[in-house]
C-alpha cells in the first residue's frame, strides 16, 4: 500500500531523515518510534505532502505522492501532533467542510458523524465555535475528521496527547477495527506499551535512520518495547547506591 523509498530530508547541513525506507501493506497498524528529533514527525509530514521530497519516492497504491498529489490525498487522511483547526467554525461547520472536500454525500457523512461523534462524547460541542475547544476535543474532531470519507491510509502523528482515558482507548479500538477492515495506518507515538500492544508492525528511527522494522513479535522476541528501544538508542540507566 505505502512505499517510502529512499527518503531523504535535509534542514540545511541538517540530515532530519537519511534514506529512509518502508513499506506498509493494507491491514498493517504500523508503529513508528523514536526519540524527539529522530525524524518521525518530518518523515510524516512528507509522506502527506506538507513538505516536499528532495530524494526518493513516496507511493500510495501506486500513486506517486510527487507526480499525483491530489489524487494521494484523496485515499488518506493525516491526524498532527498540534491538531490546529479553524476556530472561527462550529465542530460541525468543520466536519461539513471536511465533507465536502472530500464529495462525501450529506446522508453519509450525516450517519458516519453522528456515529463517532457518540463515541467521543462530542456531539453536544459540535455546536459551539472550534476556538472554545481544549486540545482534547480538537483531538477528537481531527479524529472524527479522518473518518469521514474512509480512506484507505490513516496518518498520526501522537496522536493519544492530550485525549482523556475513555478517549484514547475508543480511538485504539477505532484504529485496530479499521486495520482488520483493510485500510493501513502509520503513526508516531512515544506511549511504548500501546505501540506494543496495538501494532503488529513497528519501525524504530534514530537520528534519521532506520535501524529497525518489521512484524512487533520479531522485534520483540522475548522483550518489551521499551527495553528494544532504550537498547537500540544505546540508554544505560544511571545506578544509585
Amino acid at each position: 500500500m505505502l512505499e517510502i523509498k529512499d527518503l531523504l530530508k535535509t534542514y540545511g547541513e541538517k540530515v532530519a531523515v537519511n534514506h529512509l525506507s518502508i513499506q506498509i501493506e493494507a491491514g498493517q497498524l504500523y508503529g513508528f518510534i523514536g526519540h524527539n528529533g529522530a525524524g518521525k514527525t518530518t518523515t510524516l509530514k512528507s509522506v502527506v505532502g506538507i513538505l516536499p521530497v528532495e530524494h526518493g519516492e513516496i507511493l500510495l497504491g501506486g500513486v506517486s505522492i510527487q507526480e499525483n498529489p491530489m489524487e494521494f490525498k484523496r485515499q488518506i487522511a493525516y491526524i498532527p501532533d498540534n491538531p490546529e483547526v479553524y476556530g472561527f467554525l462550529t465542530g460541525i461547520e468543520y466536519l461539513n467542510l471536511i465533507g465536502d472536500i472530500y464529495g462525501v454525500s450529506s446522508e453519509t457523512r450525516t450517519q458516519r458523524i453522528q456515529h463517532y461523534a457518540s463515541i467521543f462524547s462530542l456531539t453536544e460541542e459540535l455546536s459551539q465555535e472550534v476556538s472554545s475547544y481544549s486540545h482534547g476535543m480538537k483531538q477528537k474532531l481531527l479524529i472524527i475528521s479522518a473518518l469521514i470519507h474512509q480512506p484507505k491510509l490513516i496518518i498520526l502523528d501522537e496522536p493519544f496527547v492530550g485525549l482523556d482515558p475513555a478517549a484514547a482507548f475508543e480511538l485504539k479500538k477505532i484504529m485496530r477495527e479499521f486495520c482488520d477492515e483493510g485500510g493501513a495506518i502509520f503513526f508516531s507515538t512515544h506511549v511504548l506499551e500501546v505501540a506494543e500492544k496495538l501494532c503488529d508492525h513497528i519501525a524504530i528511527i534514530k537520528q534519521g535512520q532506520l535501524i529497525v522494522s518489521g512484524e512487533t513479535k520479531s522485534i520483540l522476541q522475548n522483550e518489551s518495547l521499551e527495553q528494544v528501544f532504550l537498547e537500540l538508542e544505546g540508554y544505560h540507566a544511571v545506578e544509585t547506591d
